[in-house]
Order: structure tokens, then C-alpha cells, then sequence
């Protein structure tokens, strides 16, 4: 039996986007295929052509799939999604790492946060901690962070990117620079297969390398999607991290780098498990 989850993406429009997780699944499936066929979804997901039309209308919407003649295709682009579209990609996987990096930071702490939906879907699952001092270049994780009273939320300044919600820029990484945090917790657009970390822009990857350099503990948070994934910009390596999680297993070159390193891989799922990978 299929059951349908609805997942809520608040938009900054007031607009709430409702995605099933099989609408998910396709998406998840248009990234590693050219095309799909409405037949080929309609089997495997074993519903009627007229509600594989539907999810096909739902994503094409959201700018994650355009339509032809008998099924989709992938949106091509030489730079990142848009944001309310890689807020959609597999939101369970990104909730699961979330969940699983709350767990280890404790109330009264102090975090930087960078920019992406994975941070920021981090900054929701904190909201029942006490006390916990946030540094972050993202509005959204800051808009989030301010339901609790109790956290102490400070922002960078700089130039800021309107479809992406966020700053970017020399103050940023002076902000970040500025303070050491117990834990910085950030994403990448992209990981290597020999594990070097991708961005698309070098004032992400300088805004993350400060807070990698300014915390006590660094948290990749990364979904399984980002593992192969074309980014141009090079900016560190997975082994640079402390803690790496991810909802499923990274690839074996990736997990044999890690091997090589004092990273800790933490998979976070049904069955959260560690594989501690000690030099």
C-alpha cells in the first residue's frame, strides 16, 4: 500500500506548498534520469496516468521538472535551484539528518548556522532547546530561531541575495570570523566523489570555510542527493569535518576517505547509526 505524507513549505510569499512523497520520489528519480514516462511512474508507484499527471503538474510548478510529450524532464541550469525548489527534494531524508543533529547539541550552546534548506530545516528541529546562542547569514534560519524566546539570535550583515534569503559578502565572513561558536553547522551544494566540497559560488565557500574555522565542532549536514552533484566551485574536503551526516551511506569512495580521517559519519534514519572513523 502507498501512503501519502504531506509535506508543508512555507514560502515567504504566505503561500504554503503541499508536496506527497511520491511527488518527492519522482523528483528524487528525475535527477538521475533524462526522461520518465508517465507509464514508467504510473507502474512503479502503482497509480492511475491521471494522478502521475497531477504530481507532474505539482513539481513542473515548482520549477522541478518541465513537461514533454508523454512524461518530464529535468530543469537544466548551470547554477543552483531555485530555493522553494531544493526546499522540496527529499525533505523527509533532510528531516531525519536534522532530527539526528539535535540529539547532540545540548541547551545553552552556542551555533553558527549557514545558508541552505538542510541548516535550516536544523534550526526547526533546536526550537525546543533553552538558552542557545545563534550566528547565522541566513533570514530564514534567523526568522525560525526567533519562536524561542530564549535564544540570543545574532545575524550577519552584508549584501543580501533576494531569491535565496540570505547574505553573502566580506562583512559576512568578517561576522563569522568574529566569534567561536561550540558548533558550526552548514551545508554544501555538492560533494566530490573523491570528497572535495562544491559550491557555486566562492562567497559561499569562503563564508563557510569561516565558520568551519571559528567552532569548536563542524556538522556537515548533507542529504544523499548532494553526492555527485555538478558544483564548480572547490572549498574544502569532507575530511576537514568533525561530524558528517547524511540520510543514507555515502558513496564507497567518499566513505573511504572518511575512513582515512578522524570524521565521524553519522547516517541518520528509521535506525540512526554511527560509523566513527577514527585516523
Amino acid at each position: 500500500m502507498f501512503i501519502t505524507v504531506h509535506i508543508n513549505i512555507h514560502m515567504n510569499i504566505g503561500r504554503v506548498v503541499k508536496l506527497t512523497s511520491r511527488q518527492a520520489d519522482i523528483a528524487e528519480l528525475l535527477r538521475q534520469e533524462t526522461f520518465i514516462t508517465v507509464g514508467e511512474l504510473s507502474e512503479k508507484f502503482e497509480v492511475t496516468g491521471q494522478t502521475v499527471r497531477r504530481d507532474i503538474n505539482a513539481l513542473c510548478d515548482l520549477g522541478l521538472a518541465r513537461r514533454r510529450h508523454g512524461g518530464i524532464v529535468p530543469i537544466q541550469t548551470t547554477g543552483n535551484l531555485a530555493y522553494d525548489s531544493r526546499q522540496a527534494l527529499n525533505r523527509i531524508g533532510k528531516i531525519q539528518i536534522a532530527d539526528g543533529v539535535a540529539k547532540l547539541i545540548p541547551s545553552n550552546s552556542s551555533l553558527s548556522l549557514g545558508i541552505g534548506t538542510t541548516p535550516e530545516i536544523v534550526m526547526g528541529a533546536l526550537l525546543k532547546h533553552e538558552s542557545l546562542r545563534i550566528f547565522t547569514n541566513s533570514l530564514n534560519i534567523a526568522q525560525i530561531a526567533s519562536a524561542n524566546p530564549s535564544f540570543e539570535i545574532n545575524i550577519a550583515g552584508g549584501r543580501i541575495r533576494n531569491a535565496d534569503h540570505d547574505l553573502l559578502g566580506s562583512s559576512t565572513e568578517e561576522f563569522f570570523g568574529s566569534y567561536k561558536t561550540d558548533f558550526g553547522i552548514f551545508g554544501v551544494a555538492g560533494v566530490d566523489l573523491d570528497g572535495g566540497l562544491l559550491d557555486f559560488y566562492e562567497e559561499e565557500v569562503r563564508a563557510r570555510n569561516q565558520i568551519r574555522l571559528n567552532c569548536r565542532e563542524s556538522f556537515l549536514v548533507l542529504d544523499h542527493l548532494k553526492f555527485g552533484r555538478a558544483a564548480h566551485v572547490r572549498g574544502g574536503h569532507i575530511r576537514d569535518i568533525s561530524k558528517v551526516f547524511c540520510d543514507k551511506r555515502p558513496p564507497e569512495k567518499v566513505c573511504s576517505s572518511l575512513e582515512e580521517s578522524e570524521s565521524e559519519l553519522i547516517i541518520c534514519g528509521n535506525e540512526m547509526h554511527n560509523e566513527e572513523f577514527i585516523q
